[in-house]
């Protein structure tokens, strides 16, 4: 398993809800690649319940769109926009149960379209969400040009 690093966080401005290490209201997700899937392993804090101990479902999508999106950067080396999200919420996750886990991994690309698959786990190892994301690919020379996507090799130390 490899720790990718986030090659944005350098960039001024850079202010991602999801993986900027400096948004002070942030997720601050941190990613690995372990073979063809990339990972993340992160601890609620209750400032994200939604009800009593319950993870809030919007921040499961944000979470579950934000790996996808990482697959996306490393997996297809180049960057793109959310197209379709689709959540389905199988249990509860409790914030008290500690840190969650999600995986996420490339299911197909058909002409512009990614698919990805996300599932995230509680802190017991549980399935509690999966989604699949469908995300419109940029071609190379415009994420480099326009989106500021670094290359796939900024994600390697």
């Amino acid at each position: 398993m490899i720790k990718l690093k986030n090659p944005y966080a350098i960039k001024e401005g850079y202010n991602c809800f999801g993986c900027s290490p400096t948004n002070p209201i942030g997720l601050k997700m941190e990613f690995f690649e372990d073979g063809e899937e990339i990972l993340c392993k992160w601890t609620p804090g209750n400032d994200f319940e939604g009800f009593h101990d319950i993870l809030h479902g919007g921040i499961q999508a944000t979470m579950i769109d934000e790996i996808a999106s990482w697959v996306v950067l490393v997996k297809l080396d180049t960057s793109g926009v959310t197209f379709r999200l689709n959540t389905r919420y199988k249990e509860p996750v409790h914030i008290s149960r500690g840190g969650i886990s999600l995986r996420a991994r490339l299911v197909e690309v058909r002409r512009s379209i990614a698919t990805i698959k996300v599932e995230l786990m509680d802190g017991e190892g549980k399935l509690c969400s999966e989604g699949t994301a469908d995300y419109f690919l940029f071609p190379k020379e415009r994420a480099l040009t326009e989106f500021h996507y670094p290359g796939k090799d900024a994600f390697y130390n």
